[in-house]
């Protein structure tokens, strides 16, 4: 594991009885619940940006019409293949 630092913060009790609710259920310790909470927002925001970034491009440069019925003529075929019952 990698080397640890030790913080501080402050929050409020309404805030603090959640957390010590939501972690006595998971079983985790708070550094264990932080830690975890954290790394879920740092994933967010990063898919988040990416989603974003994929926008704007696609919005530069969007799928010409033969793009557009290249992939419909696949997805036609692929659907054909299966079994529909």
């Amino acid at each position: 594991m990698p080397k640890a630092a030790k913080i501080a913060i402050s929050l409020s009790e309404e805030v603090l009885g959640a957390v010590e609710r939501e972690r006595r259920l998971s079983g985790e310790s708070r550094s264990q619940f932080f830690c975890r909470a954290v790394q879920t927002l740092l994933r967010r925001e990063r898919e988040q940006e990416m989603n974003e970034r994929y926008v704007r491009a696609y919005q530069q440069i969007p799928e010409t019409e033969e793009e557009v019925e290249a992939a419909r003529r696949a997805a036609s075929s692929i659907l054909a293949q299966e079994p529909w019952e």
